[in-house]
């Protein structure tokens, strides 16, 4: 896995400043916008899977982009949404002020327990959905991102490389903040640039795990273009 690729291939299109750009002004359309930005991310992890020569995408492929993405969130949505019920229910007693001291004591010291189960289940669900949403890119159905087995073949097999892909995924919200310090309008053209890091990653990943099948650590891969 070329893990430095994923951040220079950009760079390696002599379109990357308008492809960037126009992605930073299409994340400015309300609630769509996000959508359009994340499906142009899973179609970079479709090219890289498929070995394309071409891997920065156009925006040509508006209504194709959005479809994608829409599917890409709803699998994110669904591998996360545990985390977003406990959290919802841990912080409903503090909507009550009457509450009795010693009952929100004793929520507190429930929540703070939940807190550290949903962290754990938080960092296993980051680790997982690069497979997931990867499986999608790859097959086009929904339905590959949850056969659970699979996918959680591909990241067992493969720890170490979902574990660069976390790293990735970490680093590349930092390159998206230092937008913030530029400017505050440079975040949309940071942001848009952290996606394809990210679909870059995921289409490695996919490449060296495969769709669910063992893969001999000891024995090397070549790093996915």
């Amino acid at each position: 896995m070329d893990f430095g690729k994923a951040f220079s291939f950009v760079f390696e299109d002599e379109d990357w400043v308008k492809k960037i750009a126009v992605g930073g002004l299409l994340s400015l359309i309300p609630v769509i916008g996000i959508f359009l930005v994340l499906g142009w991310g899973v179609e970079i992890t479709k090219r890289v899977i498929n070995g394309d020569t071409e891997v920065l995408p156009d925006w040509s492929d508006f209504g194709g982009y959005l479809s994608r993405g829409f599917m890409a969130f709803v699998i994110a949505f669904v591998f996360l949404l545990p985390v977003i019920l406990i959290q919802s229910c841990s912080s409903l007693p503090y909507l009550y002020e009457a509450a009795d001291e010693t009952l929100l004591t004793i929520f507190t010291i429930v929540t703070v327990c939940f807190g550290c189960l949903t962290t754990i289940y938080s960092i296993g669900a980051y680790l997982i959905l690069p497979a997931a949403i990867a499986r999608y890119a790859a097959t086009g159905e929904v339905g590959a991102a949850f056969k659970l087995g699979e996918v959680f073949n591909m990241v067992k097999n493969n720890l170490g490389t979902y574990g660069m892909v976390l790293l990735g995924g970490i680093l590349a919200s930092l390159v998206a903040s230092l937008g913030v310090i530029a400017c505050a309008i440079g975040m949309l053209f940071t942001a848009v640039y952290s996606f394809a890091i990210n679909g870059h990653l995921w289409g490695q990943a996919y490449n060296v795990s495969g769709s669910g099948t063992a893969i001999d650590s000891a024995e090397p891969v070549p790093a996915a273009d």
